[in-house]
């Protein structure tokens, strides 16, 4: 991309159009009931959304918990007693205040419109219509989905779609201490789904009303937190350097005083630049010992820690760490993106990090003649279980690779009229489009050396 063709992050401004339209045209992302119209910031993730997402997925989870001796894992329910949510503070404080244009109905969060004055937001003109003077006085709306649990629909038998996964872990610290046998400093790593009632969702999955976080809640000693804090900051973004996203489209962000959450003494963010500015999808938080002392007190069960060298009982401070997985994946998918010049017009290509993308090798046979299908296949078959493997017979053999390019897969592997006499492929690199010739004997190694060049631990 040239430089006059792009904004200050180095992206298209249409980068967000044409990841949609390539996440649908490949099987990456799809909207959510769309043969009915779809409903609004809801998606279903393809068959290769739901492998980048799976991979993502798997790579948290092996870094965070395989890697550490003092990480566990945790998998919640979703529905939980509604006095949960009372101690947590969600039934009270989990709100936004709203404000409605009456002409077009479009609701807006206050925040999101910094010159609204709560006195006085009449005076302002409407972003979306252009009314002036027609918006509501602002109101609290909670973002907490309800249902009801059992047969009769009534107040007594509401329970609530979790808004998130944290709460899940703090009401089974003892049982995860004890029957783990863990000593503080330790943590509780847990992924799941969560909900929240959006009332301004956007920005394609960036911020929808259904979604999966990846938590890891680190109880440690009283006093011991703020040292803790720094660890996990610096851990979690070199983590996601490790991904392979651009340095230079990542920060840290620290919250201001008036921006902390009611549980936290401390907060930073992990931001990427995005085409629409800098946006967080990764949250570094102290929340102090306010979970754990808040469903101590509401539920009447003990939740210390007793220390058995110190003699000494405390309620752990918690150092979260909490991205959310369909932010990740966006931001894999947004950093992959390019466009170049090749032979005269222009190459998609995702540059995935070969060990996250959803294909790691397509196989083809050069024509469909000559033998060459039946030793691709056979191929293709022989390195289905140690990589994902996609085969291709149909187009010309540059479509076969710009189909590819264009889904991140960072092999190719091409059977071609020599193989059957010198037992020998044509191995293309995605990102260099260097060629390779490799023996059929070698590929399974081949593959797994450049992979892992690029992933120590994949």
């Amino acid at each position: 991309m040239t430089p006059e063709s792009t904004t200050d992050s180095g992206h298209a401004p249409d980068l967000m159009d044409k990841l949609v339209s390539l996440c649908k045209r490949r099987g990456f992302i799809f909207q959510s009931s769309e043969i009915y119209g779809g409903v609004g910031s809801v998606y279903d993730y393809g068959p290769l959304g739901i492998e980048l997402k799976n991979n993502i997925q798997q790579v948290w989870w092996r870094d965070m918990v395989f890697r550490h001796n003092n990480i566990v894992g945790l998998d919640a329910g979703i529905l939980m007693n509604p006095e949960v949510w009372v101690a947590s503070g969600h039934v009270g404080a989990f709100t936004d205040p709203l404000v409605e244009c009456r002409n077009c109905h479009r609701r807006f969060r206050v925040d999101e419109l910094p010159e609204i004055e709560a006195e006085n937001p009449t005076d302002q003109q409407c972003p979306v219509c252009g009314t002036t003077g027609e918006f509501t006085d602002p109101r609290q709306f909670n973002l907490m989905f309800k249902t009801f649990m059992g047969p009769v629909e009534e107040e007594s038998a509401t329970v609530y779609l979790r808004p998130e996964t944290a709460q899940g872990i703090f009401v089974n610290f003892k049982n995860v201490q004890e029957s783990a046998r863990q000593k503080v400093p330790f943590g509780i790593a847990q992924i799941g789904k969560a909900f929240r009632n959006e009332i301004t969702p956007g920005n394609f999955i960036f911020r929808t009303r259904e979604f999966e976080q990846m938590e890891m809640q680190f109880f440690v000693k009283p006093g011991t937190e703020d040292e803790w804090f720094e660890t996990w900051k610096e851990r979690r973004l070199d983590w996601a350097r490790s991904l392979g996203i651009s340095n230079e489209r990542l920060r840290l962000q620290k919250h201001g005083s008036d921006e902390l959450a009611h549980y936290c003494k401390d907060a930073s963010d992990i931001e990427y630049q995005f085409p629409f500015g800098w946006q967080e999808f990764e949250g570094i938080h102290n929340r102090t010992d306010y979970d754990l002392r808040s469903h101590q007190e509401h539920s009447g069960k003990k939740l210390e820690y007793f220390d058995q060298p110190a003699n000494e009982r405390y309620t752990p401070y918690v150092v979260e760490t909490s991205i959310g997985l369909s932010r990740a994946l966006l931001v894999v998918l947004a950093d992959a993106y390019d466009e170049e010049e090749v032979e005269n017009s222009t190459r998609v290509v995702l540059r995935l990090k070969p060990s996250l993308a959803p294909i790691q090798a397509a196989v083809f046979p050069l024509v469909k003649k000559d033998g060459m299908p039946e030793i691709a296949e056979k191929l293709a078959e022989d390195l289905r279980g140690k990589f994902n493997i996609f085969y291709d017979a149909a187009g010309s053999i540059g479509r076969r690779y710009r189909r590819q390019d264009e889904t991140g897969t960072p092999f190719c592997i091409t059977v071609d009229g020599q193989t059957g006499e010198d037992q020998m492929v044509t191995v293309r690199n995605r990102d260099t489009l260097d060629q390779t010739r490799v023996p059929l004997s070698q590929v399974s190694q081949y593959l797994h050396e450049a992979i892992h060049a690029t992933d120590p631990h994949a």
